[in-house]
């Protein structure tokens, strides 16, 4: 009895990593299409290539407690470029990570918060110890949206980490993630270094 239970276990364990490895392939293909739909991408069909990523791990699926922060004021946030943006912090997030307690802040551009169909993005850019060497030197980013947060909690994937579009190319206004989202640790999750000819 014990070792059909055991073998039941191990089929759902395995049926779990591979629908959880196609979700994120499935997640991963639209992410490389939309670089040919949107005709400000930096982008082409046959720069696609020249993307990479870590295979899906769903050790990097975080469920964090959120601890959602008022009266916030208006900070600009600078970009690759010298500009800045405007945006304000929304929450702090915290999980545990390679047995490390780990605060992050989600933020929201103020722009994109008074157009009806962004009103609910979340924004949690971030630096980790890949960066320079297996991943974007300017950090990546993880979008996330307000609805998500349920009961004081929001599901992070870093599987769906990504670059900036300056990790492809000049002339691009990318956020430059504030140090406070900077993770002492590695993130193998996500977009790597993208091996193509960054354009100017």
């Amino acid at each position: 009895m014990k070792i059909i239970t055991l073998l039941l276990l191990l089929v759902s364990i395995n049926s779990f990593a591979q629908s959880y490895t196609e979700q994120i392939a499935k997640h991963r293909e639209a992410y490389k299409q939309d670089f040919i739909k949107d005709e400000h991408s930096p982008l082409k069909k046959n720069d696609l290539q020249n993307l990479h990523f870590y295979d899906a791990d769903s050790t990097y699926k975080i469920l964090a407690t959120v601890e959602l922060l008022e009266n916030e004021k208006v900070f600009k946030m600078p970009t690759f470029n010298g500009s800045s943006s405007d945006y304000f912090k929304y929450a702090h997030v915290n999980f545990i990570l390679d047995n490390k307690k780990i605060q992050m802040t989600l933020y929201r551009s103020v722009s994109l918060s008074n157009n009806p169909v962004y009103k609910d993005h979340l924004f949690l850019p971030f630096t980790d110890e890949t960066n320079n060497k297996e991943t974007y030197g300017g950090g990546r980013y993880i979008d996330l949206d307000a609805k998500e947060i349920v009961d004081n909690h929001i599901t992070i994937d870093f599987n769906k980490a990504y670059n900036p579009y300056c990790a492809y190319s000049d002339g691009y206004r990318c956020p430059v993630p504030p140090e406070e989202n900077d993770l002492q640790l590695p993130i193998k999750a996500g977009e790597k270094l993208y091996t193509g000819k960054k354009k100017h």
